[in-house]
């Protein structure tokens, strides 16, 4: 494991190594044993809640995580759904992770204000993930520990206004005061030199570790993402505003079709967008139903390894990346010391 490259705030109030977050993938991708793995390799992981329907399983697979991390802190994916019972759903998932003391939350979806006192009197850290600055500042409002600012580039939710990470990277930390953290299409050790140099405190990343081997999904579907060169992805559900970047599989076309149609009957999409069709393809892996989260970044997963080598191979180039501007810079002109 790579000594400490970075000390950040979000580094600071995980207690983590590296400014590397692991987000939540689903329908139950992001598990006990390869969240462990993010903690152990020094970042900070988060299990998917919405993949135990079950409360006692969703306890038992909490248990799991603290056992294989020795007691190190992790975290918990909460996707508050806007569809009826959404937040109620929520509020049985937050009752179990605060009764195991889970450490923080990676909230996702609707608002999370409705979750927030409970949150704050268990002393668990709130990081809410959103596709634009714009609902950043609603969220800081709302006085979360953290936000994660995810851009177009993003596999899995990126949003209806479609900005890249490039600019959101830039432009959150100027007019926000809590640690921000950005994803969508991050992949290199390159990328989080250059976030953290805009500003930011730490990346989130999701596509780029579908290689991961700690992961249980099939080793063939790891293969397929290994051989991508990022132009798989097709953004659906757009008449629905639902906007989702997902692999272009035969589900992504016939949601697509409906699309175009303008159709927003969300009955006609559900026979596509089944949670079970993208966990029966990441079981067996055949990639051609569900609705699979896929960015770009996969360009960067090339080869299927440990969720440490993976992470050592981010810090080697984020080491390798900081003394470029410095080479860069006139002769005449010395950089400022911080």
């Amino acid at each position: 494991m790579r000594a400490p490259l970075f000390k950040t705030r979000i580094t600071e109030l995980l207690g983590i190594r590296h400014p590397i977050l692991c987000g939540g993938m689903g329908p139950g991708v992001s598990d006990a044993r390869y969240v462990a793995a993010v903690v152990n390799a020094g970042g900070m992981g988060f299990i998917m809640a919405l993949g135990w329907a079950d409360p006692d399983a969703f306890r038992a697979e909490l248990r799991k995580c603290r056992e294989l991390t020795g007691g190190k802190p992790f975290g918990v994916n909460l996707y508050i759904s806007r569809q009826a019972g959404g937040v109620e759903r929520a509020l049985q998932q937050v009752r179990v992770l605060c009764e195991e003391s889970v450490a923080c939350v990676e909230t996702a979806g609707a608002s999370p204000e409705a979750i927030l006192p409970i949150l704050r009197d268990a002393n668990i850290k709130i990081i809410h993930k959103v596709p634009a600055v714009r609902y950043a500042l609603t969220a800081q409002r709302l006085g979360v520990d953290a936000v994660s600012i995810v851009g177009a580039e993003c596999g899995g939710h990126p949003g209806v206004y479609q900005i890249g990470s490039i600019v959101q990277a830039a432009h959150g930390p100027e007019v926000l005061n809590i640690p921000v953290v950005i994803g969508g299409g991050i992949g290199t050790g390159r990328q989080i030199a250059a976030v953290l140099a805009m500003g930011a405190e730490a990346v989130v990343i999701g596509s780029r570790m579908l290689v991961a081997d700690e992961l249980w999904i099939n080793r063939k579907y790891k293969e397929l993402v290994a051989a991508a060169d990022g132009t798989e992805s097709i953004i659906v559900k757009t008449a629905i505003r639902d906007h989702h970047r997902v692999y272009h599989n035969e589900s992504a076309r016939a949601v697509a079709e409906l699309d175009s149609q303008k159709v927003t009957d969300f009955e006609l999409y559900r026979p596509h967008v089944m949670g079970t069709l993208a966990r029966e393809a990441y079981r067996s892996g055949d990639p051609s139903k569900g609705m699979l989260d896929f960015g770009p970044s996969v360009v960067f997963a090339k080869q299927i390894e440990s969720v440490e080598q993976i992470f050592d191979g981010l810090i080697d180039d984020a080491a390798e990346a900081l003394p470029r501007l410095q080479r860069l810079t006139c002769p005449s002109t010395a950089l400022p010391t911080p």
